[in-house]
């Protein structure tokens, strides 16, 4: 009973978020550009959400990475693993709980100089109540996710 209700579950959450639950690309990609086409460098260096400019786009992981400027995109390319999203740009609370949703640029954290996105701003303060514990179970439960691409 409880796996029919967890299955059916995932299948409801991917249908709504329109994202398969269990068929996920390695990069979450919408429109052709990672991240809906933000900089995923300047979460960091501007402490904001910043759209990127497709003149200043580099590849990594099978997608198309957009940044605001060319130097952000040479810090990127230098050191993807340090600027990229955890969990491919997927939704952090979501993969927490062994399904992945899209996510909203606005709804950013950073933590351990790690950045993590969610669906929602709402969303994002559910994952905050217990983000140690949240990243622990993403972290556990993304190889499996991943995989299933």
């Amino acid at each position: 009973m409880r796996s029919a209700i967890r299955t059916a579950a995932f299948l409801i959450v991917g249908l709504f978020f329109s994202v398969p639950a269990l068929a996920v690309e390695p990069v979450f990609s919408a429109d052709g550009a990672a991240i809906h086409g933000y900089d995923p460098v300047a979460y960091f260096t501007d402490e904001k959400p910043v759209k990127g400019d497709p003149g200043h786009s580099a590849t990594y992981q099978g997608a198309t990475w957009h940044f605001a400027s060319a130097a952000n995109r040479d810090m990127f390319t230098a050191a993807p693993e340090k600027f990229a999203p955890q969990y491919g740009g997927y939704c952090a609370w979501a993969v927490a709980n062994n399904y992945t949703a899209t996510t909203d640029p606005d709804a950013w954290s950073i933590r351990d100089g790690k950045l993590y996105l969610n669906f929602s701003k709402f969303v994002r303060a559910r994952w905050a109540l217990d983000k140690a514990g949240n990243i622990v179970s993403a972290d556990r439960n993304w190889p499996g996710l991943r995989d299933d691409s």
